[in-house]
């Protein structure tokens, strides 16, 4: 049986392979000790990144899931990808994204 763990784990190595079907070079971010899961960087050198987390219903999981990529001063694209299919949202300009729909976009 397949736990939380493992599922977040597994749409971890899903939005990863599908970051390098697109094109991207794809990079494991750190910002002092937060971690952000992927730093994807295009061919014209442009950068976004992406959390992906199974759900982010809970309020302390939401906050830990946007903490590494809310330390990053700059002003790249970064996004939170979750099996959670609520209406799009939005956290200082982070932008949470049912991953099922980021997947179909391309």
């Amino acid at each position: 049986m397949v736990n939380d763990i493992d599922q977040g784990h597994i749409l971890e190595n899903i939005v990863y392979l599908e970051l390098v079907r697109r094109g991207y070079t794809v990079y494991i971010g750190k910002n002092g000790t937060a971690e952000v899961d992927f730093v994807a960087q295009d061919f014209d050198g442009n950068i976004e990144y992406y959390q992906v987390s199974w759900t982010v219903r809970d309020e302390k999981k939401l906050a830990r899931e946007l903490s590494p990529l809310d330390s990053i001063a700059d002003h790249n694209p970064k996004y939170l990808l979750t099996m959670d299919n609520d209406p799009p949202a939005s956290y200082n300009g982070i932008r949470q994204v049912f991953v099922l729909d980021w997947l179909l976009a391309k």
